[in-house]
């Protein structure tokens, strides 16, 4: 875990929702999601809530404003619709949501994505972003992408992550 420092801070389980965003998926076949949902339990975080969202770029948004809006949303995972074609528009939808972007995200996921599918990388779009105080982080759609995203995330997701965290900064999200 990086300088995590186990010793002097109590880890804090957060709620997490997880999107997968797709036409063709079920709950039966959603390996990403599933992977999520694993990764983030074995955490010891929360899930709040995991939902399959068509390629529909007004769906994407409406669930992601509702879990914006609630503030038993801590954070939300998406996975699904980063690539270039036609139908892969979480970017597009979730983009102008965000009041801040962390550009830094999708810069590291594609670094770390690299060294396992070289410059395939270039063909996602990995973002995050914060949404009225909510990191936002969108990964692509296999469950090899979900597991890389999550080595990043779970480091910003844990307030014992040293030197600093989303979470320790979490009650600053809103200020004005």
């Amino acid at each position: 875990m990086g300088h995590a420092d186990h010793n002097t801070t109590e880890f804090i389980p957060l709620n997490i929702a997880i999107m997968t965003v797709s036409d063709s998926r079920t709950e039966d076949d959603d390996t990403s999601g599933n992977v999520l949902v694993t990764k983030l339990t074995e955490a010891g975080h929360k899930l709040f809530e995991k939902r399959i969202v068509a390629d529909d770029r007004y769906l994407i948004r409406a669930v992601l404003s509702k879990w914006i809006a609630d503030p038993a949303v801590e954070a939300v995972i998406t996975t699904g619709g980063t690539g270039l074609t036609g139908r892969d528009i979480t970017p597009e939808s979730v983009t102008p949501l965000f009041d801040k972007t962390i550009e830094g995200f999708g810069e590291l996921f594609r670094m770390k994505s690299y060294e396992i599918i070289k410059t395939s990388t270039v063909q996602s779009r990995a973002l995050a972003g914060l949404a009225n105080g909510t990191p936002i982080f969108c990964l692509p759609g296999s469950p090899g992408a979900c597991k890389d995203g999550w080595a990043i995330i779970q480091d910003q997701l844990d307030i014992r992550h040293k030197p600093c965290n989303l979470v320790e900064m979490m009650p600053r999200f809103k200020e004005v």
